[in-house]
């Protein structure tokens, strides 16, 4: 399993046939480190072979360029537009995954975003989960895709 080149390939595909947008990858991260300024993370749960989250962090001004490429209208504030559009590349992103990890003969489930909008948070938990973090970059700045995870044995 190579998760890192997974959540390469899932999330740029997502940006070149949705959006029709290039990124330059970074090198994944796992474990700490990774951090980026985030005011807006739209994350989903992930249940059976593998549980666990997928997150999208990114800055105001990244998530409302994805927005605006997702919509084809300026967008200058973090509204609900903006939230549902990340949540839904979170969705992608992570069915994409789940494809891909049918090719390691694991079966998973996908849980409904959710978005959180704000200047200071952190999220937390999963007790011994791996993470995996990789950078994008784009015109308007640079994103996050994280995947904390335990495979189910």
């Amino acid at each position: 399993m190579n998760i890192g080149q997974d959540m390469i390939d899932a999330t740029t595909d997502v940006f070149s046939t949705m959006l029709m947008m290039d990124l330059v990858v970074g090198d994944p991260v796992e474990g700490k480190g990774g951090e980026i300024l985030s005011n807006i993370t739209s994350m989903l749960g992930l249940g059976g072979d593998i549980r666990g989250m997928l997150a999208v962090h990114c800055p105001a001004k990244v998530a409302m360029a994805i927005t605006g490429g997702f919509l084809g209208m300026d967008v200058d504030e973090l509204d609900e537009d903006v939230k549902d559009a990340i949540g839904e590349i979170a969705n992608m992103v992570a069915g994409n995954l789940k494809v891909a990890f049918a090719g390691y003969d694991l079966k998973i489930e996908l849980a409904i975003p959710t978005s959180i909008v704000g200047e200071s948070y952190r999220v937390g938990g999963m007790l011994g989960a791996r993470r995996v973090a990789v950078p994008f970059n784009m015109e308007d700045g640079q994103f996050l895709v994280e995947l904390k995870y335990i495979v189910n044995s």
